[in-house]
Order: structure tokens, then C-alpha cells, then sequence
């Protein structure tokens, strides 16, 4: 068992309390006691961060670059281990759990490259003897506030690029995944950085994350999470004229076309709508699926999820693990008596399952006869749970997905290339895939939605600078002094 406490100023510490983090697959398995930080703890972190971060920016673009590129090599080394913590404590497969934490460590590398390519830019002045430059400098001291689901790899692609423009970073994961914090905070806290650069804060969000949203000595926040947290946080960051960068909730729209490949779309829809156990905010959540292959799609999904192998995480075969706690457990059911309720017709699974252990498992459910003003169509459920709405052409497919507040992924499958470009240029979502699941993104590209999914600049690859750095324009005189 771990007992682990908070990382400020460069020294892990005690907190004012701990909890106590159980394995989603086996209840009865301890994993650890785990710190939380009292209101001076947090203020601790937040000064310490405003005192390293100049002391960073001025250790030049080699250091920050070699930092970097170490805490993804050693990751992406270390990805059977702390893969295996992360399937421990959150649930998902081992597989997926070593997956997350290899591409975690891919985009602290990325960012270690994109250290070195962070150029300025020289312009002409319309005035005559005036040389201009335009360079980019860090924000100052960034929040971040992760979410449970992956544990590693949100932080990473919000830690990485902080670090490599030069900012100070104070983080509140989630409370129901410490040991994945605490792993990762191990690794960076090794390296040869200036004490406080890296603060690890855990604590509630009613009491520290509030507290760190509402501060002043916070420049900008990184959060991703619910709709509801994310507009409390924009509410409470506009006072300090805090930048805010929010990635939130979804419901993914994936069409089915009548010209698709029916067997590769039902491969699709199950890896989207299930993969995770269906706890991703790109899950396809609506199948949208023309009425001329409607029942045939229907069928043959409704046998695939029931095939799916739910189990321990740390099992050898298992394709689905528990849910992450016994609170989301009893939200996904009362998802399916709210969809029961509504007239939906449950195709299969949406029921409680029994292990050899006691855990937190649930069976993939497929809902089918839904409409999309019902409430499971509407609402993001964050469950196994998919919904299959009939649609009879390709317009009234489209005009579907796009009657939504959300607009992060949306997907389609189709044999037809004016169909696939017609798509692409009129799904309203901030990522689309044509012939692909809905989840699963690249790291060296931007992501994020539109409407109620993403609010601010986008996260990951280049486009990240627009959020952890803010621009200088400089006028120089020509002869003016050196």
C-alpha cells in the first residue's frame, strides 16, 4: 500500500488529510492513502511557482528541451509499470493502460522538439529606420485540473507544452486517480528543474480546486471535465482577466451510411462507443445509421458488445473493465431506466455484472428505437451505453448530428467520396473521421470541439502555444544603443 502526499516547492509533504484509492476491479484491494491539501498548501504552491518560473524561462531553450526529453523517455520506458497502476486504479485494460502512458511520454518528447523551434518572427516597419521583432514568452504560472478518465496522458498534454514555453505549473488531478498523479509527478519531480516549477496539489474540487480557479496568482487554467465545472471555472477566471483554456463534455454523432461497409462500421462503432468503457469524451454515443441497412447494423452490434469480454483489469483477455467508482456505476443506470422511461427499446446489456471479484462492472448497452430530443441523446452519460437513431437519408443524417450543444468528434461510414467531403466540410465538431472510429486522435495535431465541448484555443502540437504563451512585438530604433 502507498501512502503518498503532495509534491510543493520541490518536497513532497503531508497533507491536512488523506483518502483512500481503491481498485474499480477488486474493491477489497487497497492501492494507497492518499494526500490532500489544506487552503496553505495550495497558497505554498502557488507562490512557489511564481518564484521558480522566471529562474526556468531564463534557463534557455537547451535545458528546457533536455528536461523534457527526459521525462517521456523515461516514461514511455516505464510504460508496463505505471500502465499497470494506471488499469489498477482507473480500470481500463492493461493494454489501454500501457498505451495511455507510452503516448504520454510521446508528447513530452514532442514538445522537448518543439522547445527548440519556438522562432520569432522579424518584419518590416512602414516607418523607415525601425526594425520590428515578434517572439514568444510564457504566461507565467498555469493551473491545470485533469480528469479521472486518463489519468496520464490529459496531464501530459497539458503539463508538456507549460514546461516547454517556459511556465510554472500547479496541478489538481482528479481525486479518484492519486497514484497515477503521483507516478508521473515522481518522474518529473527527479529532474533538474528549480524547486517549485512543479507543484502536485490534490485536494477536492469543491475546496482546493475552487480556491486555485479563483486565484490571482494563476495566469492561466488548463481544465478538462464537465460542461458545468467548465463555465464555473470561465466564471470565476474572468475576474482575474484569467486566460482559460476548457475542453468539456460531448455527444459524438457516428452515421452509418446505406453504401458502408456494415461489418467494419460495426467494428468502429463498438471500439467508439465501448472502448474505455465508453468513459472518453470522444465516444460515439449516437449511431446515426440509414434505414436501408438500420436492422442489419442493429443486429449485428447488439452481438458484437454482447462478445465483449468485461473483466478485471488486469486480466489477460479482458476487453471491457469496471466502471471507475460506484457513484458512476449507479449514474450509467439510471441512464438506462431514463432511456427505459423515454421509449427507448434496450437492445441488449445495461445491467449490473458479477466477477470473482467485487467490482465496479457493467454490461455494454445498445439502446435502439431513440430519438434525438430524448435525454440519453442529449446528455453526455460518459457510459458503455450507445444510442442507434434511424435515419432515412443522408441529409436527415447529417441535420441529426449537427442538433446538438456539442461539437467535439463526429464520424461517418461511407463508400462515397462526395459523401465523405460533404461531411467533412459540414459536420459541425472540431475533429472529424471519415471511416474511422470517433475516438482516437493523434498527439502532434490540434484537438478540441466547438459550442459546449471546447472553449478557448486548442490543446496539442503547435497550436498549443496560442494558450501557454502570450506574444511581444518589439520596435528598435536602427543605431540605437546595444
Amino acid at each position: 500500500m502507498q501512502q503518498t502526499g503532495l509534491f510543493i516547492d520541490g518536497r513532497w509533504q503531508d497533507g491536512a488529510s488523506r483518502i483512500e484509492n481503491r481498485n474499480p476491479s477488486d474493491v477489497s484491494d487497497l492501492i494507497g492513502l492518499y494526500a490532500q491539501a489544506g487552503a496553505d498548501q495550495l497558497d505554498e504552491a502557488l507562490a512557489a511557482a511564481r518564484r521558480a518560473q522566471p529562474a526556468w524561462w531564463a534557463a534557455g531553450i537547451q535545458k528546457r528541451h533536455d528536461v523534457l526529453m527526459a521525462i517521456g523517455t523515461e516514461m514511455m520506458a516505464r510504460a508496463e509499470e505505471i500502465g499497470r497502476l494506471v488499469a489498477r486504479e482507473e480500470g481500463k485494460p492493461l493494454a489501454e493502460g500501457k498505451g495511455e502512458v507510452y503516448r504520454a511520454g510521446q508528447f513530452f518528447t514532442y514538445f522537448a522538439a518543439e522547445v527548440l523551434r519556438n522562432q520569432g518572427d522579424l518584419a518590416e516597419s512602414v516607418r523607415p529606420g525601425i526594425e520590428i521583432d515578434v517572439r514568444r514568452e510564457p504566461v507565467g504560472v498555469v493551473a491545470i485540473i485533469s480528469p479521472w478518465n486518463f489519468p496520464v496522458a490529459t496531464p501530459a498534454w497539458k503539463i508538456a507544452p507549460a514546461l516547454a514555453f517556459g511556465n510554472a505549473v500547479v496541478w489538481k488531478p482528479a481525486n479518484v486517480t492519486p497514484a497515477s498523479a503521483a507516478a508521473l509527478t515522481e518522474i518529473i519531480a527527479r529532474q533538474d528543474i528549480p524547486a517549485g516549477l512543479f507543484n502536485l496539489v490534490t485536494g477536492s474540487g469543491r475546496e482546493i480546486g475552487q480556491r486555485l480557479i479563483e486565484s490571482a496568482g494563476v495566469d492561466a487554467i488548463s481544465f478538462t471535465g464537465s460542461v458545468p465545472v467548465g463555465r464555473g471555472i470561465a466564471a470565476a477566471a474572468i475576474r482575474n482577466m484569467t486566460r482559460v483554456q476548457l475542453e468539456m463534455g460531448s455527444k459524438n454523432p457516428f452515421l452509418v451510411m446505406d453504401d458502408a461497409d456494415l461489418d467494419l462500421a460495426v467494428a468502429h462503432a463498438a471500439n467508439a462507443a465501448f472502448g474505455g468503457t465508453g468513459q472518453k469524451c470522444t465516444a460515439a454515443s449516437r449511431l446515426i445509421v440509414h434505414a436501408a441497412v438500420h436492422d442489419a447494423f442493429v443486429e449485428k452490434l447488439a452481438a458484437a458488445a454482447q462478445a465483449l469480454r468485461v473483466g478485471h483489469a488486469l486480466e489477460a483477455g479482458t476487453q471491457i473493465g469496471p466502471v471507475v467508482s460506484a457513484d458512476q456505476l449507479r449514474q450509467n443506470l439510471d441512464y438506462i431506466a431514463i432511456g427505459r422511461d423515454e421509449g427507448a427499446e434496450l437492445v441488449c446489456g445495461g445491467t449490473r455484472l458479477e466477477r470473482p471479484t467485487e467490482g465496479h462492472y457493467m454490461a455494454p448497452a445498445v439502446f435502439a428505437g431513440t430519438r434525438n430530443d430524448m435525454r440519453i441523446n442529449r446528455e453526455e452519460m460518459f457510459a458503455p451505453i450507445t444510442c442507434v437513431i434511424r435515419a432515412g437519408s443522408y441529409d436527415e443524417a447529417l441535420a441529426i448530428a449537427n442538433d446538438s450543444p456539442f461539437g467535439l468528434t463526429g464520424g461517418i461510414m461511407t463508400r462515397s467520396l462526395a459523401r465523405a467531403s460533404h461531411f467533412r466540410a459540414n459536420m459541425r465538431a472540431g475533429c472529424v473521421m471519415v471511416n474511422l472510429p470517433t475516438a482516437g486522435t493523434d498527439y502532434h495535431v490540434p484537438f478540441g470541439g466547438r459550442g459546449a465541448s471546447s472553449f478557448g484555443p486548442r490543446e496539442q502540437g503547435r497550436y498549443a502555444a496560442e494558450f501557454y504563451t502570450t506574444v511581444k512585438t518589439a520596435y528598435v530604433a536602427a543605431g540605437a544603443p546595444a
